[in-house]
């Protein structure tokens, strides 16, 4: 395994703390959802902790300090229905595909390859959650990107 480079480890960690606020927030959504859609967030929450578990073992191995989780995490929004809890699963998944992309910049190689795949599935994800709420437009020029 090659060694990765303090920039990578640096924005594996970051993406490491976006992973648990990912977990996290998708209790408070799947709760609000009902049918496919709380489906959709068991299989979101299910990724996020594999994503999670994969990046613990990656900084393990080289290595490099965890970041600490986190007791609770703030909410951008009160999520009171299920209205709110669908645009916060989009809000969640743009936040984690942000940190996917730093990522991205910051690593070569297979590391880069882990990273774009947790970006694009991110956005796909994101997506899927803009047409489950019937927000437009479903897709972004720049997932990951702040407009």
């Amino acid at each position: 395994m090659n060694t990765p480079t303090p920039g990578a480890s640096s924005a594996h960690a970051a993406a490491l703390t976006a992973e648990y606020a990912a977990i996290w927030a998708y209790g408070p959504i799947g709760v609000r959802l009902t049918g496919p859609a709380q489906e959709a967030a068991r299989d979101a929450e299910a990724t996020h902790r594999r994503r999670r578990d994969d990046l613990v073992l990656h900084l393990t191995d080289a290595g490099a300090s965890l970041p600490a989780d986190q007791a609770g995490y703030a909410l951008p929004f009160p999520v009171t229905d299920e209205a709110s809890a669908l645009r916060l699963a989009v809000a969640v998944e743009e936040r984690t595909a942000g940190f996917w992309q730093a990522a991205v910049a910051a690593t070569s190689g297979a590391e880069r390859e882990r990273a774009l795949a947790a970006l694009v599935d991110c956005a796909v994800r994101a997506t899927r959650w803009r047409r489950t709420a019937g927000i437009t437009p479903l897709t972004t020029s720049f997932p990951g990107r702040t407009a």
